[in-house]
Parts: C-alpha cells; sequence; structure tokens
C-alpha cells in the first residue's frame, strides 16, 4: 500500500479518523488489565489504513492536532466504555513535542474524569525520544501524576541503560520493544536484554510490559521472566470497540 494522498485536516474534518484498542493481561492471571489506544483512519475508498501510511512527520503543523484528537476521543471512549463493560485503563501514545507544550499538557490534565472509577490515564512515549528529552520527561512526569496521569516508556530495548540510575524514577511502566520479545524463547542475546529491562523496570518500583507476544513459546518465555503483562496477537489484535 503506498501513503494516502489526503491530509491530515481533511482526515480530521471528515471524521475519518478512529481509535481502535489493543488490550495488556496480567502475565499470571491473564486477565485483561488495561487497553492501548491505537489510531486507525477509514478511508471511504482505501478501507482502514494503518498509521505509518497517514501519519505526519512530527515538524508537521497538523501534527498536533492529531494528538489533540487522539487524547480528547480516548475520554470519550473510556466514558463509553464504562456504560458498556466498566472501567478499562486506557494509554495513549504521545510525542514529546506534545508535552513540551505546556498549555497543552495543561489542557490534557483538565481533560481528566472526576469519576471515582477513573484510575488514570497512562502516555505511552517511545523510548528514543524520552532519551533525548530525559529532563522534560522526568519534569513532565513529576507534574501529570498529581493529576492522575502517568508516564510510560515505549518501545524499550538497547538503549535501557541510558535509563540507569535516574534520581527518584518517576516513570510507571516500561513496555519493551517487540523485536526483543517476539521470538525471545529461542534467543539467548533476546532475552538478555528482557532481563535487564524487567530487572531496571522492578527495581524502580514500574510495571513491565512484554510487547509482540505471539506464540505460545513466547508467552512462556516471558513468564519466565517476571514480565508483569503481556500484549500482543497471540492475546488479540487492536479492534474498534466503540
Amino acid at each position: 500500500m503506498r501513503r494516502c494522498c489526503c491530509s491530515n485536516p481533511e482526515a480530521l474534518k471528515t471524521g475519518w479518523l478512529e481509535l481502535w484498542h489493543q488490550q495488556k493481561n496480567h502475565l499470571r492471571t491473564l486477565v485483561p488489565s488495561d487497553a492501548e489506544a491505537l489510531i486507525r483512519m477509514r478511508h471511504p475508498a482505501w478501507g482502514v489504513v494503518p498509521p505509518a501510511y497517514f501519519m505526519p512527520d512530527e515538524r508537521d503543523p497538523h501534527f498536533h492536532a492529531l494528538s489533540e484528537f487522539v487524547t480528547a476521543r480516548a475520554i470519550e471512549d473510556w466514558r463509553y466504555l464504562l456504560e458498556q463493560i466498566g472501567p478499562v485503563d486506557l494509554s495513549i501514545n504521545l510525542p514529546m513535542s506534545f508535552l513540551a507544550d505546556d498549555d497543552a499538557v495543561r489542557e490534557l490534565c483538565y481533560r481528566m474524569p472526576d469519576h471515582a472509577a477513573f484510575a488514570g490515564l497512562l502516555i505511552e512515549i517511545d523510548s528514543t525520544e524520552m532519551v533525548d528529552n530525559l529532563d522534560l520527561a522526568i519534569d513532565v512526569a513529576r507534574r501529570v501524576r498529581l493529576h492522575n496521569i502517568g508516564i510510560s516508556i515505549d518501545n524499550v530495548g538497547a538503549n535501557w541503560p541510558s535509563l540507569l540510575g535516574l534520581p527518584n524514577f518517576p516513570f510507571v511502566q516500561l513496555k519493551v520493544d517487540h523485536q526483543f520479545v517476539t521470538g525471545c524463547a529461542d534467543q539467548r542475546l533476546k532475552q538478555t536484554v528482557c532481563r535487564r529491562v524487567i530487572e531496571l523496570a522492578h527495581d524502580s518500583g514500574a510495571q513491565v510490559v512484554a510487547q509482540g507476544v505471539e506464540t505460545r513459546a513466547d508467552f512462556l518465555a516471558a513468564h519466565e521472566m517476571d514480565f508483569d503483562q503481556v500484549q500482543g496477537y497471540l492475546f488479540g489484535k487492536a479492534r474498534k470497540n466503540c
């Protein structure tokens, strides 16, 4: 599939954008623990389009509007899911540039539901962006947790040493990059990276998630290594709930 030629303002205006959800499961019980919101576009001619084909560059002036759409829709979805199936914890993906905008962060904090069933929102930030902007990430993580928002470091892999030694580790979750989880049952190098990230997370009081669990062998390896949560096609693909 080629990159879509439609513009993001067009997709936002016409209502083509959706949030789909992929569940995360507690590793020990396999009970769903929360769900990650993933953006998709439903184009009238091309059908459902994955983000790789329509996401703008972070320098695009419309990228911020896309981030605002994700945050607003996630809260709407949470209220819908609360009515349909009960409370569900949600996580969303945002770029560091969004967190660098003080006005955007304040608005995000203001939007948090004032509801007894709301356990909080998890914001996932890619580890490469995080490592390049650690001081900003730490500052924002400390500020937003007062508003029931936690920061998760996504796609942690060989860059895990950059997260060592942080004072008062403010991040609540680390997610191991799928390339180190998928096939880890048979590859010692992948297991070594997984174990280091798990150790870092648990020593820091954070949860750790295995992404990309696609086979029973990988699940058993994740179980043996003591991950807290698992996520991947073995437990279900992303789907539209609302």
